[in-house]
């Protein structure tokens, strides 16, 4: 399995722009790029949170199990309903709003971090 970053281009956000059509758009992007039968997990504030070792857990067994893994993050109105509800699992890194572009960030860490759990490296303490 190979973990490979595709950025979509957001919508233009004006005064009168329309937020909803924007936040849809966006959606139907991030999902015209998820190659066939890869498993979608998207992140949103009311999934599921996981622990460092639950999501080292869940990336072995996609490792094993999956062709591909894409995780879907939103802009910055978040994600449509149809990424929710297209996605095999809701992943929450927080009740906190965060920046999309952090988000990025911590999900590159957050995966780096529970790939060295997998490997016994002792980067990780628990």
């Amino acid at each position: 399995m190979s973990l490979q970053l595709k950025e979509i281009p957001l919508g233009k956000r004006s005064r009168n722009a329309d937020i909803e059509s924007l936040r849809q758009a966006e959606g139907d992007a991030l999902l015209a790029a998820v190659p066939s039968g890869h498993r979608l997990i998207a992140l949103d504030e009311k999934g599921r949170q996981w622990s460092t070792l639950e999501l080292a857990e869940k990336l072995e067994h996609w490792m094993r199990e999956e062709r591909g893994v894409c995780f879907l993050v939103g802009g910055p109105d978040g994600l449509p309903d149809t990424c929710k509800t297209e996605a095999h699992e809701t992943w929450s890194l927080g009740r906190l709003t965060l920046p999309h572009p952090l988000v990025r960030a911590i999900l590159a860490e957050q995966l780096y971090r529970a790939w060295t759990v997998t490997q016994n490296h002792p980067y990780h303490r628990s």
